[in-house]
């Protein structure tokens, strides 16, 4: 793929705590050159959930406004949105279909029907199927197939992980993100779209769990000998530490927050004991002496209940310590936290490292995309770049070189190449050259965006 082919795709991340909207394309090197970024706070949403349509509308457009402050020439229609809350839910199924000619080898179009009978998988009222994701495959006899096509046999088939959620909370994003002027091209789980952003083709084959603590959640995915195992939505992330410590110390959200963020560590014995913090009183009243060890036992308490469900999760699927040999991958707001990266070890028997999107960024992107808390949206993009692979494929092999009849040509032209796609490559390609010419004060605009927007 040329680097003028490339599409340009734009994640949304609707979060509790923020939205954010990037704008990418993979250049020749097929890094994702940053065309555009755009965030700002998110009220609508709870738990990871859209409860307020009108609010997050709002946040959504405003998110939009700063991505066009960055690139005045972007033009933002489709976006792959991320999605996770309490209400995800996975299970496994498991297919197969009996294939009519088994001297042929399989095709692609027999595997898209595989994945889309599961599709009428019975699930319990008022869910709806977000994703289905073959896990592994067989064909006859031969286990353990990592990609069937070409394989010849009577019957193929497949372990399924399938994703669901609550119907309404689809809902919900769909018509905030319609009523935005933008169209869902899919709803992506918030923990895959992270672990395509932090995670490399090293750490599936080795075993690892990617951890996304957000602010309204914190999302889990496995993955184990290439293999996605198990995800699962863990109902507290940033946002309950914060009111963990606004209850605990009588202190406003906001000074909660900020404490949380300056002095907090999940680590109570790495605090010093003797070391306070002093805020100021309300109205008059006198200013309050907070203990740092006290605030990061608060914390404590809190990151190791998410990571006793993380442990729970790993048990669950026959994943423990001895498994996973590439640990635990902590990314998204919270993994920012002091000494999380020790609590994880000790809590959870697994090595830990911070995952920062950093490795499939091309070099001239701004500093601030680094940050765990973009994993998600980066990931979004990766995930739109896997879709359009995928249908690049596909088309090709709809339309191979066809053999036509000898009578019907002339003898030095035996084969007729069918066009390339001629709408999309067309246009990408004029977008290439449109991009191009904006490409090198690209930067200084998103300096300025950083001045003004992220503090």
């Amino acid at each position: 793929m040329n680097h003028n082919e490339s599409p340009i795709i734009v994640g949304l991340d609707i979060g509790t705590t923020k939205i954010a909207a990037i704008a990418g394309r993979k250049n020749e090197y097929g890094k994702l050159e940053i065309l555009g970024f755009g965030r700002a706070n998110s009220n609508g949403v709870q738990h990871g959930q859209v409860l307020n349509i009108d609010q997050t509308i709002k946040a959504i457009q405003q998110a939009l406004e700063n991505c066009y402050e960055s690139n005045p020439d972007l033009e933002i229609t489709e976006v792959y949105v991320g999605i996770a809350g309490h209400h995800i839910k996975s299970l496994q199924t498991r297919g197969d279909i009996v294939r009519q000619d088994a001297d042929i080898e399989i095709k692609r179009h027999e595997i898209e029907q595989l994945i889309n009978n599961q599709r009428k998988t019975f699930i319990p009222a008022g869910d709806q199927i977000i994703d289905v994701i073959p896990q592994d495959f067989h064909v006859d006899n031969i286990q353990n197939i990592k990609d069937p096509i070409g394989y010849n046999g009577v019957k193929v088939g497949a372990n399924f992980h399938i994703i669901t959620g609550d119907r309404n909370a689809i809902r919900n994003i769909n018509r905030s993100v319609e009523r935005s002027g933008l169209t869902t091209k899919d709803l992506v789980l918030q923990p895959l779209a992270s672990a395509s952003a932090v995670m490399s083709d090293i750490d599936m084959e080795a075993g690892v769990a990617i951890l996304d603590i957000g602010g309204g959640t914190s999302d889990l995915a496995v993955f184990y000998e290439g293999i996605l195992k198990h995800t699962a939505v863990i109902p507290f992330g940033g946002e309950n530490i914060t009111n963990d410590i606004r209850m605990g110390l009588g202190v406003l959200k906001s000074q909660a927050e900020a404490m949380k963020v300056q002095f907090g560590s999940a680590l109570a014995d790495e605090a010093k004991a003797n070391a306070y913090i002093t805020i100021p009183g309300l109205k008059g009243m006198p200013a309050k002496e907070i203990s740092v060890k006290n605030l990061a036992a608060i914390i404590q308490a809190r990151m190791s209940e998410i990571l006793d469900f993380v442990t729970y999760h790993l048990k669950q699927v026959g994943l423990d310590s001895r498994m996973l040999n590439g640990g635990i991958i902590l990314t998204g707001g919270g993994s920012q936290l002091k000494h999380l990266i020790q609590l994880t070890e000790y809590t959870t028997g697994l090595n830990a490292r911070i995952g920062l999107p950093n490795e499939h960024l091309a070099p001239n992107h701004i500093e601030e995309l680094k940050k765990p808390m973009y994993s998600t949206c980066l990931g979004l993009i990766l995930k739109g770049y896997s879709d359009y692979d995928h249908k690049y494929k596909e088309f090709n092999e709809k339309f191979k070189k066809v053999e036509v009849p000898k009578k019907l040509v002339e003898p030095s032209a035996a084969v007729v190449e069918t066009p390339a796609p001629a709408a999309s490559v067309d246009v990408s390609a004029r977008k290439g050259k449109f991009w191009d010419k904006f490409k090198n004060n690209l930067i200084d605009m998103f300096k300025e965006e950083e001045d003004q927007v992220i503090k």
